[in-house]
């Protein structure tokens, strides 16, 4: 099976990857939707009632968070084996801003789940009163945005450099322009 997709073309990788990108945009979409629902912003009671009162949607919403991050790491390194003929060093770059987005996302998902055990009541949390652990709570699902944006300054940087790339190919369509004088193209 490896070596099948090893030897794959480039344009079954990229709808591989393609898919992957939707992936990513889809269980996006579910994460957002997830804590939208669940997190009443600047108020930690009701935010505590709503998470522990629908825990399942809660854990959905961090498996579509880990599902968000585990996409884009292979679009990543589907992307390197489109991008390689193009510029490999400058793509290995894009990489590295990519895979450290999706480490800092990864461990912002450890923020999420974190609102969760301290909401959760265990034991060892009985010296805390209930307002503190509700507050608490709160404070990591802010935690958690917050970092998970922070990733998205390294996605950022990725996407210019995979811009360049693509202005840079030669495999993906040229743009049309029209000068003063008469159509040409460009590329």
């Amino acid at each position: 099976m490896m070596e099948r997709t090893a030897d794959a073309s480039p344009r079954s990788k990229a709808r591989i990857a393609g898919v992957f990108y939707l992936l990513t945009f889809l269980t996006g979409g579910v994460a957002v939707f997830v804590s939208g629902t669940l997190v009443v912003s600047g108020d930690a009671a009701a935010t505590a009632t709503n998470i522990l009162a629908h825990e399942t949607l809660f854990r959905l919403g961090f498996a579509a968070y880990l599902l968000v991050v585990a996409s884009y790491i292979a679009v990543t390194a589907l992307f390197y084996e489109l991008f390689k003929p193009v510029n490999r060093s400058l793509y290995l770059l894009a990489a590295f801003f990519s895979l450290v987005g999706c480490a800092i996302q990864a461990s912002a998902c450890l923020l999420y789940l974190a609102s969760l055990v301290v909401m959760g009541g265990a034991e060892y949390l009985s010296v805390f009163k209930l307002e503190q652990l509700q507050a608490l709570g709160l404070m990591f699902l802010k935690l958690h945005a917050q970092a998970f944006n922070f990733g998205l300054v390294f996605f950022g940087f990725y996407c210019l450099l995979i811009a360049y790339l693509i202005f840079r190919s030669t495999f993906l369509p040229r743009i049309w322009v029209c000068s003063w004088r008469s159509p040409v193209w460009v590329g």
